[in-house]
């Protein structure tokens, strides 16, 4: 059993106070039972988050930042797609919101799209995306697999990195992304006028006025199986972290170890290997099984840990 969770931690300074009185007394006496071992070290400036790293290494994929080759995994999955070579993307409406100083993403995925909607927008943006080369085919309402040479290489950032945040540092920088640049300005464009805004804006729903492209690249030729057992992603934290509620995330964090915290502890008790990786914004630090000497049994009744500086160095 391996758990994989994302958010575990943040260097602001809300998530820092909320830190200070955090209470996780399953996970404290899980780590004490675990290995540690060398941790994922990155920055929070990275395109890929380390959750996502971590998962791309879990199941066997290259790992090189910006480039987790999301979308062609989820192409492959499907056989009208897997035969198609070469790399993807997706796609993804969203909605940006302009100051005077920045433009900051504020819906990604846009929540209250329909089928409907996304087909007909779709039907619209895919002649553009033709004339480059790039086909587009449908995933889920909102967001769409784009095959392309133009994504071979092309590094992108992840949504989780985006969200709530001023874009200029997230734009695609490569040398093929000039075309992929104006390729976003032609859809913002387009968006702008549609009928599907102006009835949108009618019922007073956030109008979908821009596109993100991320997960590029291609699957390599081949590659070693899962480096572990596949991760059970759980995303209790996310959207508190996200919004910068932290008194939220920090009850979300209590849940989360009464619940699969407590679960991965009883499975250890019981004997069974168990892992558990924890992300933040920079580093991800995972733990593992181990066969306990007697001396070490007995200082584990001892010590502990405090969780909050094992999360301080996420």
């Amino acid at each position: 059993m391996h758990l994989l969770i994302p958010y575990a931690a943040s260097h602001s300074e809300g998530c820092q106070a909320a830190m200070a009185t955090l209470q996780l007394p399953h996970l404290q006496k899980l780590l004490r039972r675990l290995n540690p071992q060398a941790p994922d070290a990155g920055n929070e400036l990275s395109w890929s988050p380390p959750h996502e790293r971590a998962l791309a290494r879990s199941l066997g994929l290259p790992v090189t930042d910006g480039q987790l080759p999301w979308a062609a995994l989820e192409a492959q999955k499907r056989p009208e797609l897997a035969r198609l070579p070469g790399a993807w993307a997706f796609v993804t409406l969203c909605h940006w919101q302009a100051t005077t100083h920045e433009v900051t993403m504020r819906q990604l995925p846009m929540r209250d799209l329909s089928a409907a909607e996304s087909d007909g927008l779709l039907t619209a943006m895919q002649p553009f995306f033709a004339q480059d080369d790039i086909r587009l085919y449908p995933d889920e309402p909102g967001r769409w697999l784009a095959h392309g040479t133009v994504f071979d290489g092309l590094p992108s950032a992840s949504p989780d990195r985006v969200l709530g945040r001023n874009l200029s540092p997230w734009m695609p920088t490569a040398a093929q992304a000039s075309g992929l640049i104006r390729l976003v300005s032609e859809m913002q464009m387009l968006l702008y006028t549609h009928p599907i805004n102006d009835a949108r804006d009618q019922r007073g729903a956030v109008p979908v006025n821009a596109i993100w492209l991320s997960g590029t690249g291609a699957l390599p030729d081949s590659r070693p199986g899962p480096a572990s057992a596949h991760p059970v992603m759980v995303p209790t934290l996310r959207e508190a972290a996200l919004q910068d509620d932290w008194a939220g995330w920090a009850g979300a964090w209590q849940q989360l170890d009464a619940t699969h915290i407590k679960q991965l502890l009883d499975a250890q008790s019981r004997g069974e290997p168990v892992q558990l990786t924890l992300c933040g914004e920079r580093d991800a630090r995972t733990w593992v099984s181990r066969t306990p000497t007697l001396k070490q049994k007995i200082g584990q009744l001892f010590s502990a840990p405090p969780v909050r500086g094992t999360l301080e160095k996420l």
